[in-house]
């Protein structure tokens, strides 16, 4: 099994990167987000604890996403392997998962990180919001934000990664095609040394 994460801020290229690297690979993509939603669409036991928080406008505990990603790996044990896009985002979100992962007889094997530079990301993410409707991605001042927090929150969870030798850079700025090759030959090398 191939466990992967994919990082990187708003507007760095994960979604379309994530879909191409699904079809390649067989990965099962995991979005915390569209497995909160989907777990309190079942009213399930966690999804109808999750809406709780939600409705309150208040995060949703790490031990209440662990118990959905849980869920979802249990449901899925013959995956070639899951693409973690938006978790962990915390350090302590990456030590839960490593453990969930390891009940599991799994780890994760790669962590890669796309890094784009802000302004061109700002770009980015301001033509998305005249298309996409986000209203999150048409104020810069609100983008700028949201950078801040994604640095301050992940560049942990990066060093968590690095010191178990997991973590890669890869540029995310180029043709979404050669962003993808060098996302590929990131993942072919580490199959290749697992084997």
């Amino acid at each position: 099994m191939f466990n992967l994460i994919l990082f990187g801020p708003p507007g760095s290229g994960k979604g379309t990167q994530s879909d191409k690297l699904v079809e390649k690979y067989g990965l099962l993509h995991l979005s915390t987000g569209n497995l909160l939603r989907g777990e309190i669409a079942c009213e399930t036991t966690l999804g109808n604890e999750a809406k709780n928080f939600m409705d309150k406008g208040q995060l949703v505990p790490d031990s209440v996403v662990i118990g959905i990603i849980g869920n979802c790996l249990d449901q899925h044990k013959e995956a070639k392997g899951f693409l973690f896009d938006g978790f962990p985002r915390t350090v302590a979100q990456a030590v839960a998962l490593d453990k969930l992962l390891e009940l599991r007889n799994t780890s994760i094997a790669l962590v890669l990180a796309l890094e784009v530079g802000e302004e061109e990301l700002v770009n980015r993410l301001v033509n998305r919001g005249k298309t996409s409707g986000r209203s999150d991605d048409t104020d810069e001042a609100v983008i700028r934000k949201r950078f801040a927090v994604y640095e301050n929150e992940t560049a942990p969870v990066a060093g968590h990664y690095q010191k178990a030798h997991k973590f890669q850079s890869i540029k995310g700025e180029g043709t979404v095609d050669g962003i993808f090759e060098l996302i590929s030959e990131a993942i072919d090398k580490r199959i290749e040394q697992k084997v």
